[in-house]
């Protein structure tokens, strides 16, 4: 008898779940980045969000934004990177832009809203990160 998890048809039916369910991008609005996240942010995509994340950072921002306005669903992998990217950026102005029910409401239950600044939209994080970088 196998346990839940560890059967054959459990592994198949992980291994079908398509990689590419999450996409990134990166812009720059005068100092600040913005790393714009799409798609599903759990287990399975969280690598790839932790690497698009380092690769922002790596480009040492003046100001680092994660735009989470069209991420579907938030699972705790991906929440583990937030806290990481902040920890990261403690040097910089650092905020989240998360305005729908599934990322705004699992940050706030879990009390990371805070740990970094949590934005209902793209402008008012802008406007915190450029206030930050003019009175740090």
């Amino acid at each position: 008898m196998s346990t839940p998890g560890n059967s054959s048809n459990d592994r198949a039916a992980r291994q079908r779940i398509p990689a590419d369910d999450l996409t990134t991008s990166t812009i720059v609005i005068d100092e600040t980045t913005i790393l714009a996240v799409a798609g599903i942010l759990d287990l399975l995509t969280a690598a790839a969000f932790q690497d698009a994340v380092d690769s922002a950072l790596d480009t040492r921002p003046a100001a680092l934004i994660i735009d989470m306005s069209d991420v579907e669903f938030l699972a705790s992998a991906g929440m583990a990177v937030l806290v990481n990217a902040s920890r990261r950026a403690t040097d910089i102005p650092f905020a989240v832009v998360a305005n729908g029910r599934a990322t705004s409401r699992p940050i706030q239950l879990t009390g990371l809203d805070t740990v970094f600044e949590l934005c209902g939209s793209r402008e008012d994080a802008l406007r915190i990160c450029k206030d930050r970088l003019a009175n740090p």
